[in-house]
């Protein structure tokens, strides 16, 4: 118990301080990410996977909390995960390759001389897209921190019930570094996650997951864990569907996520996060509850019932203009010649010199654009 408060208290020091350390370099590097037309670096995500395999791996060292071989092989996989989204952040790998990869690191610690080999590949599958449905998240500020944290500690407190000691402590130490990182995170963010954290994050959490339902009936096992990660599931299940019924590419980035529709209702960045956070905290809740029996496998429903409605209703905030095109979320005036909305309208409305071929068009910088 005591060693749990230490290692949480020194994931979430550590992250704070690293994810500060490590703002210069990404900027120096020009890993970006671009919100509200501002840089955003995304090495924040190094940060959480350093800290909490750091933190981790020293309690197994000194036999404080020994990892074992399974939850070893859990780390050692979602930092694998974690690298190749670093290689994505930097050289901006497809993301088919990335869930693939994904799908290749799940299936080495799923646990099927408990689950089965049906159920082991379906448990595979789920992993896979679950980490790529975090990395989805990463895409507003305050929003994947968020999530990851309650996430963490609901994951926990199954382990918990299990009598999991390691898988808690681990995920205990990894919600303290998601929220050392969010320091840096909250509104307006100085640093993101990227898919190096967002990756090892939504990894790591789909895995303990498992391991924590491994062995109980697939069923009610399947609704736990719907429950576990119902925020990340609606929002990828909203982004494919509004995508797709606009005909626009699945793999295309555009403020069409829930945070980016909860923006154009009216709520502030923070509200957005909050708002996120507190219904992945109910879905939490509900996903402990069934998983320890204090209530019934019926309660899932709920949270399904939920989770369609928000996706329905959601889904007719217009966020694409003609011909399927994303539309802005947030208009701002431009600093660089100074000129507000009202300009901006003019020039809606009366042409625009075209630049001509003598001219030289000048660029500060190249846009990097992030598949979200």
């Amino acid at each position: 118990m005591l060693y749990g408060i230490a290692a949480a208290t020194a994931s979430f020091l550590l992250a704070a301080l690293l994810a500060g350390l490590l703002r210069a370099p990404a900027l120096r590097l020009a890993l970006l990410d671009r919100r509200r037309r501002r840089p955003v670096p995304l090495l924040g995500g190094v940060a959480v996977v350093l800290v909490t395999g750091l933190v981790a791996w020293a309690g197994d060292g000194t036999g404080v909390v020994p990892l074992g071989p399974a939850v070893g092989r859990l780390l050692v996989a979602a930092t694998a995960v974690g690298a190749l989204g670093l290689a994505a952040d930097v050289w901006r790998l497809r993301r088919r390759w990335v869930v693939a990869g994904s799908a290749v690191a799940a299936a080495c610690v799923v646990p099927y001389e408990v689950t089965g080999p049906v159920a082991g590949g379906l448990a595979v599958v789920w992993i896979a897209l679950v980490a790529a449905a975090f990395q989805g998240l990463d895409h507003a500020d305050g929003v994947a921190g968020t999530v990851g944290v309650v996430t963490a500690f609901g994951v926990a407190a199954c382990a918990a019930a299990e009598v999991m000691d390691a898988l808690a402590v681990l995920l205990s130490v990894l919600a303290a570094a998601l929220t050392g990182f969010l320091l840096h995170n909250w509104h307006p963010a100085r640093v993101a996650l990227g898919a190096c954290g967002s990756l090892f994050a939504g990894f790591l959490l789909a895995g303990a997951a498992v391991f924590t339902r491994a062995g109980h009936e697939p069923g009610t096992g399947a609704g736990v864990l719907f429950a576990l990660t119902a925020v990340a599931g609606a929002d990828a299940v909203l982004v494919l569907l509004s995508r797709r019924l606009a005909r626009r590419p699945p793999l295309r980035s555009g403020p069409d996520h829930l945070a980016h529709r909860l923006r154009r209702l009216g709520l502030t960045p923070p509200g957005a996060a909050v708002t996120l956070g507190l219904a992945s905290f109910c879905g939490v809740l509900v996903g402990v509850l069934v998983h320890t029996g204090w209530a019934g496998r019926v309660a899932v429903l709920w949270v399904a019932g939920g989770a369609v409605v928000a996706v329905v209703a959601l889904s007719r905030v217009r966020v694409y203009g003609p011909a399927g095109r994303a539309r802005t979320v947030d208009r701002e005036p431009s600093r660089a010649t100074g000129v507000g909305s009202a300009a901006s309208s003019r020039g809606a409305i009366f042409p625009v010199r075209q630049t001509r071929s003598s001219e030289k068009v000048q660029v500060s910088a190249p846009l990097r654009v992030r598949n979200g």
